[in-house]
């Protein structure tokens, strides 16, 4: 089978930001890149038989993309050739199984291989005359061999450099770029950029006169971590979502993009309603949460969010169900100790395997990264009910922009996959209740209760709201309560609360 006739293992779907458009004539044919998250962006994968460009600074993972598209093309029956023009093929090879390819063992069937094409320097430093020709042909060969559909060429970089002249170097490529296209191929062309890719791509005009589709990968600095972006720049006759999307490298699996997705809900999951733990809150909410739900719990320090996650989680335990704590603030032997004191025995729930307690420092990891790990994890244990205690941690680690996708990008997970979920996030005002994390997501919010102080007769007392009950009547009354050793009080109405 043709590389052409190979090119129907992709995502499809109906014309729109969802689909990909082939089906209904508007995109050309496209291949799967098996990179979570990329096909979704591009809408199907990069187009077959074209040339696609990759550029990006150092670090910004070229190389991955790369070598995951054509381990994706292997699975999928398509041979791949992999032409290397800088890194040795040992440390290609090393580095490529660290992500989960079985690259030796493609080389051994005859699906894979490595043609090292890189510049020849003689002894005294010079280097020997380079033929794009001479390349041409040893891909051919290559693709002889193997019956390949899919080529890379890694990178351009160091042959392109040999060219003096800029006009030479372009109408060269140029002339690479159709004889590889006419063997069938689809091209994935690495490019290492000395700034942001978005303004200097090149100094050969690779975007503009040779490459059909363009890829931008950025690694920009944020904070104490750098922060890894993704962008289709252009897909000549094809449809792809605009803007950067971000991304990280996981060991074992590769390159995962984290676009946010359109809302959709797996499963019709009726008017069924969940306790929250008390009562007395379940009456405020009409009946307590709605099954697939997602609540925020927002108020100052001290005010009793955590009480409240705790008794949503022991009352989900106590009723038979999977529940996953993901506390970045308190230490497993923290939260078990609170929990405690409060009259609800986490351990015990732990022990029978129905709670998972995931206790992470912010600082171990980017944002981008504790958004992967918290899927997986959730995929894995596959609760019926989460928390994470507290969003708030999280903010200091990017900036605004990173910390709102990653907001949104778990709350919109939570929700696509039916599982209750309560999240906390401290106010910054120790009298006042709105917090950051609100204006970020209240949009994507089920249900938002407010913890705050009130000053009432010279004295401070706490006081809880429930702001917003989607698709539900709820008491918007504003309720004292009190915390002791059984959790959580809710009394009386307040009348004139002052603050």
């Amino acid at each position: 089978m043709s590389g052409t006739d190979r090119t129907v293992e992709r995502v499809r779907g109906p014309r729109g930001l969802g689909g990909d458009g082939h089906e209904t004539g508007a995109s050309v044919p496209k291949l799967a890149t098996g990179i979570s998250g990329f096909d979704h962006v591009a809408m199907g994968g990069i187009p077959a038989s074209r040339a696609t460009v990759v550029a990006g600074q150092a670090g910004s993972a070229k190389t991955v993309f790369a070598g995951q598209f054509l381990a994706e093309g292997v699975r999928l029956g398509q041979a791949g050739v992999f032409v290397t023009l800088e890194e040795p093929a040992v440390d290609l090879r090393a580095n490529l199984q660290t992500l989960g390819f079985s690259v030796p063992d493609w080389e051994a069937e005859g699906s894979w291989r490595f043609v090292d094409a890189s510049p020849v320097v003689r002894a005294g430093g010079t280097v020997e005359p380079y033929s794009l020709d001479t390349l041409a042909a040893q891909v051919g060969h290559a693709v002889d061999q193997t019956g390949a559909d899919r080529l890379v060429l890694d990178s351009l970089n160091a042959v392109l450099s040999l060219h003096e002249d800029v006009g030479v170097a372009r109408q060269a490529l140029r002339s690479l770029i159709a004889s590889l296209r006419g063997m069938g191929l689809t091209v994935l062309l690495t490019v290492e950029t000395p700034g942001d890719p978005g303004g200097t791509l090149s100094r050969y005009g690779i975007e503009e006169f040779v490459a059909d589709s363009v890829v931008l990968l950025r690694n920009v600095r944020e904070g104490t971590f750098r922060r890894r972006t993704l962008e289709v720049l252009k897909m000549r006759g094809a449809m792809h979502h605009k803007g950067d999307v971000p991304f990280t490298v996981v060991p074992g699996r590769g390159m995962v993009v984290l676009p946010v997705r359109e809302p959709e809900q797996a499963a019709n999951l009726g008017d069924e309603r969940l306790t929250t733990g008390d009562a007395e809150l379940d009456a405020m909410c009409g009946g307590g949460f709605f099954r697939g739900s997602c609540a925020l719990v927002t108020g100052p320090t001290g005010t009793g969010k955590t009480l409240l996650a705790t008794e949503f989680l022991s009352s989900g335990a106590e009723n038979g169900e999977r529940v996953v704590l993901f506390a970045f603030e308190e230490t497993r032997e923290q939260v078990l100790r609170n929990a405690r004191g409060w009259g609800h025995d986490l351990e015990q729930h732990e022990r029978e395997g129905r709670l998972l307690i995931q206790s992470l420092y912010p600082e171990v990891a980017s944002l981008d990264d504790h958004l992967v790990e918290m899927k997986d994890v959730v995929s894995r244990f596959e609760p019926t009910r989460i928390v994470i205690d507290s969003l708030s941690a999280l903010e200091r680690l990017g900036s605004p922009t990173a910390y709102r996708e990653f907001v949104i990008g778990i709350t919109s997970f939570v929700k696509e996959t039916g599982i209750a979920s309560l999240v906390t996030a401290s106010a910054p005002d120790l009298m006042a209740g709105a917090s950051v994390t609100e204006s970020h997501i209240s949009g994507l919010i089920d249900v938002i209760i407010l913890l705050r102080y009130a000053e009432v007769d010279s004295s401070v007392r706490r006081a809880l709201t429930v702001l917003k009950m989607r698709g539900s009547r709820h008491d918007s009354a504003i309720r004292e309560f009190t915390i002791d050793d059984t959790g959580l009080r809710l009394g009386d109405r307040f009348g004139d609360t002052g603050g």
